[in-house]
């Protein structure tokens, strides 16, 4: 029987482990750090004993991985410690020496983000402890060298960047494709279809503008969906339509399960705020889409359960991964040719400078699949799906201010 095959981008890193010390000790915090925007006025979700002392585990070995491929192991691990505080997301304290993460920061904002967060403080220790720069401010010269060389985010680290920052002329297309896609609700099939047509017509003159005119643009990450422990053949097809069609770039990343106290694996996308923003409405679309087409099918044909459900959902990303490149076929005779954005490329291996590509055997092609394919290639993309099950699409364009 056939078999739906795929490769998948991965980071790659070198894991070690080691002991670390958890809790939090009762001598003032000497940051390098101020404070973030944000208060601690509010209650923070409470880890058992076990769960925390995992996380905090978690923390010591992504330590030792970002030391081994950011810092060429010039560091020695403090102990890391969790504290309870929204006012300072990570410190790394001087003396007694000590790196601090708030149980708030993964609980809340997610594995990347707390990563971001521990590379930024590592930069504080390189600067003390390496290059022995304890006269300069926390933000001086020598720590943002540290930073630029190797791609870390200066600034003092918060939670990701909201759409809402988005820089108006993004948020201007961004307004145009929801605009299209509403449009795309028509009852009208074909009025439907020309409208997500123009829609994804829009993005790409859009990314192919600012290309060729050079346009400075800014690029950061997110995390989509829930981290899981298994791949599923449809997310790695998910992964691949992202990529190859919605201007971000895809990559499968370690991340820790704090309410869990596993590993798992997060869907990263990198790219701008606008096509991110577009990128987790796709996902989140499909993946309610997908999971309402099985149910709708279970329904008519009077399958009693869900032994088919994951062939039929790869089904439905790769029908219409199949009609998104019939569409990028029809730009390319009219001119509109994707060649990439070499500043995002960049910023994307700055980010994950060791990448493995692997390549898997998928789900069988049964008669599941072939049902799913067919549904996908007819799927419209559009603003007003409703939520199904636990997938809720994100906003396209929340309210200018709001917090993601």
């Amino acid at each position: 029987m056939p078999v739906a095959s795929s490769t998948s981008r991965i980071a790659d890193g070198n894991r070690s482990c080691g002991t670390v010390r958890a809790g939090l000790t009762t001598h003032p915090i000497v940051g390098t750090d101020p404070p973030v925007a944000t208060s601690d006025r509010d209650s923070i979700e409470k880890l058992s004993a076990d769960l925390e002392a995992a996380a905090v585990r978690a923390l010591g070995e992504d330590y030792d991985n970002i030391n081994y491929s950011v810092f060429r192991r010039r560091l020695r691990r403090p102990p890391i410690e969790l504290c309870d505080s929204r006012v300072r997301l990570g410190v790394w304290v001087r003396e007694p020496r000590s790196l601090r993460i708030s149980s708030a920061l993964f609980l809340e904002h997610g594995w990347g983000t707390v990563l971001d967060v521990l590379k930024h403080e590592m930069a504080h220790q390189y600067v003390d402890e390496v290059l022995g720069q304890t006269g300069e401010t926390a933000h001086g010269p020598a720590f943002r060298r540290v930073c630029e060389e190797r791609g870390i985010e200066p600034d003092p680290v918060g939670t990701p960047t909201s759409v809402g920052a988005t820089a108006d002329p993004e948020r201007r297309v961004l307004e145009r494709i929801a605009r299209l896609l509403a449009l795309a609700e028509s009852p009208n099939e074909h009025e439907a279809r020309s409208a997500a047509a123009a829609a994804q017509r829009l993005m790409l003159k859009h990314n192919i503008d600012a290309v060729r005119r050079g346009v400075a643009r800014s690029y950061g990450f997110r995390h989509l969906g829930k981290p899981t422990g298994r791949v599923e053949q449809s997310l790695r097809t998910m992964a691949s339509i992202l990529s190859e069609h919605f201007f971000v770039e895809a990559i499968f990343v370690p991340v820790w399960r704090p309410r869990e106290g596993k590993r798992g694996t997060a869907l990263e996308i990198c790219g701008t705020q606008a096509n991110m923003e577009t990128a987790e409405y796709v996902h989140e679309f499909l993946t309610g889409t997908a999971e309402r087409l099985w149910v709708e099918r279970k329904r008519v044909e009077g399958i009693p359960g869900d032994g088919g459900r994951r062939a039929f959902v790869a089904g439905v990303m790769a029908g219409f991964d199949e009609k998104l490149c019939s569409k990028r076929e029809e730009n390319r005779r009219e001119g509109l040719v994707w060649a990439g954005d070499a500043d995002l490329h960049r910023y994307f291996r700055f980010r994950h400078p060791r990448i493995r590509t692997v390549w898997r055997s998928g789900v069988s092609r049964t008669d599941d699949y072939s049902a799913g394919r067919d549904a996908g290639r007819g799927i419209v993309l559009h603003r007003g799906i409703e939520g199904g099950h636990s997938h809720e699409p994100a906003p396209l364009l929340p309210p200018r201010g709001s917090e993601s």
